[in-house]
C-alpha cells in the first residue's frame, strides 16, 4: 500500500491527468490547414425565417454524416446579427444567399451573375472568411402583387410600378426599407406611399391587401398558392442569389468543406421549392424534411 498522505496522493494523480490531458490536446493541433483540427466542433447558424432553418439542417446534418461534431444554433436573426457572430467565431456556417450578402457588404457592387457576385464576395470578405460552393438553387428576392393589383395598374416589371408608387404601400422583411429603399429609388425612380415591417407574412400581406407591393422570396410556395405575380427586374436590383455556405475558415476543415460543396451540387431552385412547400405550407418539421432530401440525394 502506498505511503504517501492521501491529500498528496490527490494532488499527484491530479497533476499527471492534466499534463496528460495537456500532451493529448497538443498531439491534436495539427489538424487540416484550414483550421477546424479533429474533434473540433462546427457550429451551424441560420437567419430567422423557415428557408433558411432548413438550410441549416440541411448542413448540419450533411456534416454529421461525415462525422463533424456539430452544435445547431438556428433562428438567430436577420444578416446584420449573423455576420457579426460569423466574425468572431461564435459560428461557423452559415446558409448564404450570395447576391443578398455582397449587397450588404458593397452596396454599390454592380456584379450580376453567380461568377461575378462570388469574384466579387471573394475579395470583399475578411480574410478570416470564405464563400464555399454556390448551389444552382437560388431564392431571389421579387417585388410581387397580386394577379388584381397587376392587372389593375398593368404591372410586368417593376419600373411599372413607377407611376404608381406613392399610391402603394410595400411590405417586407425589418430589415428590408433600410436596405433597398435608396436603391429602389436611385435605380427604379420608386418612393412608396408606406413601408411595412411583414415579415414571413408578406404573401399572406398582400392577399389581404394590408400592403399592394411585397418583397417575397421566389422559392416561397405561397407564390403559386395565392397566385402572386413576382415582377421582371429588368435592372438587375436584385443580382444571383445562389445558396452558398459562407463559413469561418478557422472553424472548417476539408471533410467539413466537402461535405458542405456535396450539397451545393444537388441542390437547385425546384428542389429546394418542393422542400419549402412541406414546410411552410403542410407545416413539417424541418429537420425531417432534410434528414429526407439528404437521403435522397445519397447524402445523409
Amino acid at each position: 500500500m502506498s505511503t504517501i498522505p492521501r491529500t498528496r496522493r490527490a494532488v499527484l494523480l491530479g497533476t499527471l491527468a492534466a499534463l496528460a490531458l495537456g500532451a493529448t490536446a497538443c498531439g491534436s493541433s495539427g489538424g487540416d490547414p484550414l483550421g477546424g483540427g479533429a474533434g473540433s466542433t462546427v457550429v451551424v447558424g441560420s437567419a430567422n425565417f423557415p428557408e433558411n432553418v432548413l438550410l441549416g439542417s440541411i448542413y448540419s446534418q450533411a456534416l454529421k454524416a461525415k462525422g463533424v461534431k456539430v452544435q445547431e444554433k438556428f433562428n438567430i436573426g436577420s444578416r446584420e446579427v449573423l455576420y457579426g457572430q460569423l466574425q468572431s467565431g461564435s459560428l461557423t456556417v452559415l446558409p448564404e444567399y450570395n447576391g443578398a450578402l455582397l449587397a450588404y457588404l458593397d452596396a454599390k457592387s454592380t456584379a450580376v451573375s453567380k461568377e461575378d457576385v462570388n469574384a466579387a464576395l471573394a475579395k470583399t470578405l475578411p480574410a478570416s472568411l470564405a464563400v464555399l460552393d454556390s448551389s444552382p438553387a437560388e431564392d431571389k428576392d421579387s417585388l410581387s402583387v397580386t394577379q388584381e393589383t397587376a392587372d389593375k395598374f398593368g404591372l410586368k416589371t417593376v419600373s411599372d410600378l413607377a407611376a404608381k408608387a406613392g399610391e402603394l404601400t410595400i411590405g417586407g422583411p425589418p430589415e428590408f426599407e433600410s436596405r433597398r429603399e435608396q436603391q429602389f429609388k436611385d435605380v427604379y425612380g420608386l418612393t412608396f406611399k408606406e413601408w411595412k415591417p411583414t415579415g414571413d407574412t408578406t404573401a399572406n400581406a398582400l392577399k389581404d391587401g394590408t400592403v399592394q407591393v411585397g418583397n417575397v422570396f421566389t422559392t416561397d410556395p405561397k407564390i403559386v398558392q395565392l397566385k402572386l405575380v413576382p415582377l421582371a427586374d429588368p435592372k438587375n436590383v436584385f443580382g444571383a442569389q445562389n445558396v452558398t455556405p459562407l463559413v469561418n475558415k478557422a472553424g472548417v476543415d476539408a471533410t467539413a468543406t466537402a461535405a458542405l460543396n456535396a450539397v451545393s451540387a444537388k441542390l437547385d431552385t425546384a428542389g429546394l421549392t418542393a422542400l419549402m412547400k412541406r414546410v411552410a405550407v403542410d407545416k413539417e418539421d424541418p429537420s425531417a424534411v432534410a434528414k429526407d432530401w439528404l437521403k435522397a440525394n445519397g447524402l445523409g
